[in-house]
Parts: C-alpha cells; sequence; structure tokens
C-alpha cells in the first residue's frame, strides 16, 4: 500500500474507467475538429 494514501482514502474509483472517458473526449475532439475540416474543404470547392 502507498503511505501516502494512509487508511483514508479519498477516491476508490477505478482509473481505467477515468483514462477511458479522458481517451473518449479527446478522440471525440480531435474527430469533430477534422470533420470540420473535411467539410470545409468540400464547402471551398
Amino acid at each position: 500500500m502507498n503511505p501516502f494514501e494512509g487508511k483514508n482514502i479519498q477516491c476508490r474509483r477505478n482509473d481505467a474507467i477515468d483514462s477511458g472517458v479522458g481517451f473518449g473526449v479527446s478522440f471525440g475532439a480531435f474527430a469533430i475538429m477534422f470533420l470540420v475540416a473535411i467539410i470545409v474543404e468540400f464547402v471551398a470547392r
């Protein structure tokens, strides 16, 4: 056990869920930017 955590653990959530949510949000942001660039390129023709 981590000696800094001691007996009073603040958050018992699974880190895999948090990292998955972070990946999904960042992937979604880049996907939206990609789609906007595709739309701008299509309209500019």
